[in-house]
């Protein structure tokens, strides 16, 4: 097995770089990004702005699944036009760049955060993540470009350990900012490992930028860039017909990916305010978690080249269904840690599994424009999710909560069934008729 996947590539693109150092490259931005997602979303801000910001109010899980859900749905529906318009202009990496300062900035401004002040909080937090997640439409299509169809599965896989190395990364250096908890003489340091995470995702992501080519080409344009958005995204609505098996992937994704999402939003929510894990047990957890993610990254993402993409995140979603089920009736922090090393496998894998298993059934001209629509499907129904958990939570337990994780895993896989995991080919138009 090569290191980084397969070198081979269309001779059309710049050779400046070996096939092999741009897939490091490119793995590397996932290594960068996840210091956003691991300190902001899952471990240190949410708990900063849950307890410290709002002061602990029985509402505090609804304004934060609110604000991340928000954050979601202005993702969502620009995602389809931004990436319509980034395969007319084939210009991914200005649009990328963009949003990745968006959310540097965003999340280093979290420093200013301080208690009561919930709206700045939501908001900067909303900036942050419309950031990091719009950054991903442009991010994830780069996939198809890097490597060759074989290799999708184990390249998308090594994208995602170097996420959980980062994320690990993250952690170890945020510890000597956090292992003083919430104390308010130790707020000042909380709020500095806010600019670290960014400062982080900064000098990561840098590289991707001056070694992937843009691909960026000389167009006519005629139209504004909306209305060209506009255009590509209503002539792939009419044709929807065409692209009848990506559209049950997109369906089936949206279900189970809201439920990852839940858990990686309320995943610290949960161990500290059920388990009562202090924020240094917390870290301890994430850091050992990681472990089994890398693991399962790389080895599902080698599984799904060798026996499909489909049958791989299959089982997948069944783990996450033992996750869910485990974590429910979880009393002890011993049977929590299994509880996690279980998830960080089920997460490495079925995230990038899903990618890969995008980049295979898209048609290679429209590549960007759908991978909108999968981070349309993927961000609207994190909207959905967060928001419920956060309501059960408030209205009752989060243990009532984790039933809700539970269901979404469960439709997903069913939903999964129908997809056919091959190339798109383009339907005869005689099947495109209705008699």
């Amino acid at each position: 097995m090569k290191p980084f996947g397969s070198i081979e590539g269309s001779s059309a693109r710049p050779r400046c770089w070996s096939r092999r150092f741009q897939i490091f490259v490119w793995t590397l931005f996932d290594f960068a990004n996840t210091s956003f997602s691991v300190l902001i979303l899952t471990v240190a801000y949410s708990l900063y702005f849950t307890t410290v910001v709002t002061g602990g109010m029985a509402e505090s899980d609804f304004l934060w699944g609110a604000s991340f859900s928000i954050s979601m749905l202005i993702t969502a529906t620009i995602s389809p036009f931004l990436g319509a318009i980034a395969d007319h202009s084939a210009g991914k990496k200005r649009f990328l760049l963009a949003f990745t300062l968006l959310c540097i900035v965003a999340t280093s401004m979290l420093y200013f955060v301080y208690a009561g002040m919930v709206v700045l909080g939501m908001i900067l937090l909303i900036l942050a993540n419309i950031g990091f997640e719009a950054g991903l439409v442009f991010y994830d299509s780069f996939l198809p470009e890097i490597t060759t169809p074989r290799s999708y599965g184990r390249v998308s896989g090594y994208g995602y350990a170097m996420g959980y190395l980062g994320s690990f990364a993250t952690l170890v250096l945020a510890y000597p900012f956090l292992r003083g908890e919430f104390a308010p003489e130790n707020l000042l340091n909380v709020r500095l490992s806010f600019v670290m995470a960014g400062m982080f995702f900064l000098v990561f992501s840098a590289p991707l930028f001056l070694v992937l080519p843009d691909t960026r080409k000389a167009i006519n344009r005629t139209d504004s860039y909306f209305r060209i958005g506009v255009e590509r995204v209503r002539a792939t609505v009419t044709h929807l017909r065409r692209y009848r098996n990506i559209a049950n992937f997109l369906l089936s994704f949206f279900i189970y990916i809201d439920g990852v999402n839940t858990v990686i939003v309320f995943a610290s929510i949960f161990a500290r305010r059920v388990l009562h894990f202090t924020l240094v047990e917390i870290l301890v957890f994430f850091v050992a978690v990681q472990s089994t993610a890398i693991v399962g990254s790389v080895l599902f993402g080698i599984l799904a080249d060798h026996f499909g993409q489909k049958r791989t995140l299959s089982i997948t979603l069944l783990l996450w269904i033992a996750v869910v089920v485990i974590a429910f009736f979880v009393n002890d922090k011993g049977t929590f840690y299994l509880v996690g090393f279980m998830a960080g496998a089920a997460m490495g894998s079925s995230q990038s599994t899903s990618r890969s298993l995008m980049s295979r059934i898209v048609p290679p001209e429209k590549r960007t424009e759908f991978f909108g629509y999968y981070s349309f499907f993927g961000k609207s129904s994190a909207i959905v999710g967060p928001f419920i958990f956060g309501v059960l939570a408030s209205l009752w337990s989060e243990r009532v909560a984790v039933i809700s994780v539970g269901l979404f895993f469960v439709i997903g896989v069913l939903l999964l069934q129908r997809v056919k995991d091959e190339p798109y080919q383009s339907e005869p138009e005689s099947r495109l008729v209705r008699h």
